[in-house]
């Protein structure tokens, strides 16, 4: 047990320890107030899901000047061979309204797309360092190097990197992390909050302070309440990061009166290999089990059928999203087929050790390696092969190159399957997060049922909702942790002053 924490008083509590829950650490302490970080986790399973990202990270950059501000050791010869379309905030405001639907909360997506570069620059100044996301958005063509999706900057040594650097700025601040101890419950008198019960081992300690960021993830490690708000079926969904996201935030935040906010029935998930861990690998981080080539491939179930179109829209925009759709084949596994043409051009995680794949010289030899329907696996192929239209393949854009005449088409990027060898990846949906939380203000303070902030009550990350539904544009996720969890830091540590003042305290 940790005695420090004994009678221990701090300003602002933050729960969570990842990509959200620093940051608003850091931002809290930023404002000179004493932070407390608590983590559930024990110290080497610490960094929450942002530990197993690939630190992808979109950003309204409005033009390449504003990337090499992020990343200014670009040399200029490198930047004069790239090609990099302009992405502003009206470009990633109407990605979020495209993908969601129109269901985004206009002001927290505007929050999130107005904020994101100055966060980005924020987190630099914290000690961040970022890099060109070039081998996974941008292909070369006629000499340059072209990024396509909106998505050209990522955190260097993906999620590792990025938690890595975020807990060497809490040392440097003197922000104490204590681990292994999970938040249980909210103390509240009347409508402020004024502490906080964890729990270390069998032991519970009351910790008194002014205020407590949530930044504990959502429910996607409970399958319990996978099945309650999401659906019977996703019990069988594997959990892509941390084991320790299970709810304890958005229970304690509902339990203090908190509103309940956004797709609770919805959540972000993929296609990831069908020999993927349970849960995240400590061992083997950095979303290495990812399949999201798929716009490139077609892709059959059991039964020998297409059931998406894999080429409706760049990755970015459907993958999270396509995930439910594999979940509901059968035995929850579907195969991303593709041929030699298309081999070369797949992503850096199928060519690692640990991508399962079945390789065979022709598409009668590959069913038979295959647990499909042969039959109805092969007459797919040839349907989809005569239905492939002339045109020109170029997948650093959406090409247009489509199907005609079968029932299910392809949109985008439809070329024959026909040049052996050819590749059968097995996938399986992996759950990421779920996309129901609590109802915050733009600056993170919770608001009860009647839209009214909670005193001292702040939250982050998964926690928000109503900022994602049914889909969300990739990279998107981490902008948001950073982009709120900065928000709410800075707010709790206002809050903490402000109410220092009026106390005279």
């Amino acid at each position: 047990m940790e005695n420090s924490l004994i009678g221990a008083n701090y300003d602002t509590v933050v729960v969570g320890a990842g990509n959200a829950a620093l940051c608003s650490a850091i931002a809290a302490r930023l404002q000179g107030v004493r932070v407390l970080v608590v983590e559930r986790a024990p110290k080497e399973k610490r960094g929450g899901n942002s530990y197993f990202t690939d630190g992808a990270i979109r950003v309204a950059y409005e033009h390449f000047e504003h990337i090499r501000k992020v990343i200014p050791d670009i040399p200029d010869e490198e930047a004069e061979d790239i090609i990099m379309p302009e992405y502003g905030k009206d470009d990633f405001y109407a990605d979020m309204m495209r993908v969601t639907e129109g269901r985004s909360d206009p002001k927290l997506a505007k929050q999130l797309v107005g904020k994101s570069l100055g966060t980005i620059l924020w987190m630099k100044e914290q000690g961040v360092e970022f890099e060109l996301n070039a081998a996974n958005q941008s292909f070369i063509n006629n000499g340059k190097r072209e990024f396509w999706g909106g998505l050209p900057l990522k955190t260097k040594k993906k999620g590792i990197g990025l938690m890595e650097y975020l807990f060497k700025r809490l040392d440097d601040l003197g922000i104490e992390v204590v681990y292994g101890t999970r938040a249980v419950e909210l103390v509240k008198e009347g409508n402020k909050i004024t502490g906080l019960v964890v729990e270390q081992g069998k032991e519970q300690v009351q910790l008194s302070c002014s205020s407590v960021v949530l930044a504990s993830g959502s429910f996607e490690a409970n399958k319990e309440m996978r099945k309650k708000y999401i659906g019977d079926e996703w019990e069988a969904a594997i959990v892509r990061g941390t084991e320790y996201n299970t709810g304890d935030g958005l229970d304690m935040a509902l339990s203090a009166g908190a509103q309940k906010y956004g797709e609770w029935s919805g959540c972000h998930s993929i296609g990831t290999d069908y020999n993927v861990p349970k849960f995240g690998d400590f061992n083997k981080p950095g979303d290495i089990f990812k399949k999201h080539s798929y716009p490139l491939s077609i892709m059959l179930n059991k039964d020998g059928k297409r059931f998406v179109d894999e080429g409706a829209d760049f990755r970015n925009y459907t993958y999270a999203k396509y995930g439910k759709e594999i979940l509901k084949q059968r035995d929850h596994v579907a195969y991303q087929l593709f041929d030699a043409e298309t081999r070369p051009l797949l992503r850096e995680e199928y060519n690692l050790e640990e991508a399962t794949v079945v390789q065979a010289d022709t598409l009668a030899d590959l069913a038979d390696r295959l647990d499909v329907n042969k039959d109805a696996f092969l007459a797919t192929i040839e349907e989809y092969n005569e239905a492939v239209q002339d045109g020109e393949f170029n997948p650093s854009i959406k090409d247009g190159k489509h199907t005609e005449g079968i029932d299910l088409p392809k949109t985008n990027w439809a070329v024959k399957v026909e040049k052996g060898p050819f590749y059968a990846f097995p996938v399986t949906c992996g759950i990421t997060f779920s996309f129901g939380g609590v109802h915050t203000d733009p600056e993170g303070r919770v608001l009860d049922d009647k839209d009214k902030p909670i005193d001292g009550l702040f939250a982050a990350g998964e926690m928000v909702g109503g900022i994602f539904y049914g889909n969300y544009p990739g990279g998107s996720g981490l902008m948001s942790g950073a982009v709120f969890g900065k928000l709410a830091g800075t707010a709790a540590g206002t809050y903490v002053l402000k109410n220092t003042e009026t106390t005279g305290a």
